[in-house]
């Protein structure tokens, strides 16, 4: 068995890659959009990479099973010693080491149970850092009422924009529930550049007297409200930024759980 352990290795990575990427989007969870392709790739030539290592392992085994002609017959008097030396070692050198099957572990647990996203746990370890470098005028919004828009964007908005293009507005946005002290509660949502290991966090602060208290950690929400003004522009006391809600609504984790810029 030792001499298939590539192979089954490979086939069982390559088989988790394609899982999460080509039959279903839980990539999402770990990378943006654009990198599924390479995702796809990357196990459809694992997959072909252990189905190589796999045949020439059958191959291999066959070739070992052969007969190789009638045996010799064997002098009485010869000495058997030398022999049974050689027999004796013959084995050894076939496969690797037994605890190198532990490498299949992760890639059956991506497999079997792939980690969720990013939550508050990731959330809570980003620590705030804003400059007022980034406080000017944005662009105008689109119109809508409410209007949908990222946490990301009500974020940039609120603690930067001099224009005040929040203002007089009903938005709505979806990210998950983490809390605060004194029983305060964010809507939050993780952004991505290129992977999970780069995501920053973005949240608002919930506040409303129509709120019914606060939901569970992790769990995600829709809420809808208008911006409620807090702090010096670009200023650590504008963040994080205030939504005065008036509905708050219980969702289903989206299938890509990270933020738009």
């Amino acid at each position: 068995m030792r001499r298939y352990g590539s192979a089954v290795l490979l086939l069982l990575v390559g088989g988790a890659v394609l899982r999460i990427s080509l039959f279903s989007e839980l990539y999402l969870r770990y990378v943006q959009p654009a990198l599924r392709p390479y995702l796809v790739i990357s196990g459809g030539l694992l997959m072909l990479l252990g189905s190589v290592a796999a045949v020439r392992g059958m191959r291999q085994r066959e070739e070992e099973e052969e007969p190789e002609g009638e045996p010799e017959e064997e002098d009485p008097d010869e000495d058997h010693g030398h022999g049974h030396g050689d027999g004796h070692g013959h084995d050894h050198g076939h496969g690797g080491p037994r605890i190198a099957w532990l490498l299949t572990l992760p890639a059956l647990a991506l497999l079997l149970f792939p980690p969720p996203a990013l939550g508050s746990y990731s959330a809570s370890r980003e620590e705030a850092q804003r400059a007022a470098q980034g406080v000017g005028t944005f662009s105008a919004l689109p119109a809508g009422n409410p209007l949908d828009i990222s946490v990301a964007q009500y974020s940039s908005r609120a603690i930067y924009d001099t224009g005040h293009s929040l203002k007089g507005r009903t938005l709505r946005m979806t990210g998950f529930v983490t809390h605060g002290s004194h029983g305060t509660w964010y809507v939050t949502r993780l952004l991505v550049t290129c992977c999970a290991a780069d995501a920053t966090i973005s949240k608002v602060e919930i506040r409303g007297d129509e709120v019914d208290g606060a939901p569970q950690t992790d769990s995600w929400v829709t809420v809808t409200g208008v911006w409620l003004p807090k702090g010096k522009l670009g200023t650590d006391g504008a963040w994080p930024p205030v939504l005065k809600a008036t509905t708050v609504t219980q969702v289903k984790e989206p299938a890509d759980p990270y933020d738009k810029r």
